[in-house]
C-alpha cells in the first residue's frame, strides 16, 4: 500500500506543470491598436499572431464617456507592459488602425505609443492598417442628392 502511495508522489512531481498558452521568449511582438471616438482596444500579439495579452478601455474603467480618453490610453499602456515585460519583450510593432473612414485615428493611439516609449521599449514601426471604402452600394438620397 505504502509503495502505490510513493510511485503516486513520484509521478506527482515528475509531471510538468501543462501552462495554456506555452509562448516562446522573444524580443519582439506586434501591438495591434484599435481606436475609435467611443473605445480604444490594444492587442499584443507575438509575431506569429498568437494572442499575448489584450487590453481595452472598458477593463480599465466604467464610465463610458472616458473609454476614449488619453488618459485611459495610458493605464492601457501600463497594464501592456505589466503583462509583457516578464516575458523580455522590448521590441514592438505598431499597426494602428480606426474606423472605416475615418481620416484620423481617435485619441488614444499616439498616447499609447507615447507611453510605451515612455517606460523604455522601442518601437520598430509603426503602420496604419485603417481600411476605407471603394465605392460600395449606392447612397441614399436620389439622383439630385439629399437636401436640407
Amino acid at each position: 500500500m505504502s509503495e502505490k502511495k510513493e510511485t503516486q508522489e513520484k509521478k506527482k512531481d515528475v509531471e510538468p506543470s501543462k501552462k495554456s498558452k506555452d509562448l516562446k521568449k522573444s524580443s519582439e511582438a506586434v501591438v495591434n491598436i484599435y481606436t475609435s471616438f467611443n473605445n480604444t482596444i490594444a492587442h499584443v500579439t507575438d509575431m506569429s499572431g498568437r494572442t499575448i495579452t489584450k487590453v481595452t478601455g472598458g477593463m480599465v474603467t466604467k464610465h463610458g464617456r472616458l473609454k476614449a480618453n488619453s488618459t485611459i490610453a495610458m493605464f492601457i499602456a501600463k497594464r501592456i507592459e505589466e503583462n509583457v515585460k516578464d516575458l523580455g519583450i522590448k521590441l514592438f510593432y505598431v499597426r494602428i488602425r480606426s474606423k472605416t473612414g475615418n481620416p484620423v485615428p481617435g485619441p488614444g493611439a499616439h498616447a499609447i505609443i507615447k507611453s510605451l516609449t515612455r517606460s523604455g521599449f522601442k518601437i520598430l514601426n509603426i503602420l496604419d492598417t485603417t481600411r476605407f471604402p471603394r465605392g460600395g452600394p449606392k447612397k441614399k438620397g436620389g439622383r439630385r442628392g439629399r437636401r436640407p
